[in-house]
């Protein structure tokens, strides 16, 4: 099927309530796999913030260019 056709299908909440089951589901994980935790806790913040931002570059370029 094409990835076109697949996003029409899709309407304007459905991105936000994609990434807001990601984000209770690594909330989640935290809770019960003391192992998943410790991972998350043992990396410094900053790494999550140089992702987060080489992540939302192209989203920023296709919106603002």
């Amino acid at each position: 099927m094409n990835i076109k056709k697949m996003t029409k299908k899709l309407r304007w909440y459905d991105v936000s309530l994609t990434k807001l089951s990601v984000f209770f589901a690594t909330l989640f994980l935290i809770s019960v796999w003391p192992g998943f935790y410790n991972l998350v806790m043992s990396i410094n913040w900053y790494w999550y913030l140089i992702l987060m931002i080489v992540f939302a570059i192209p989203v920023i370029k296709r919106v603002w260019f």
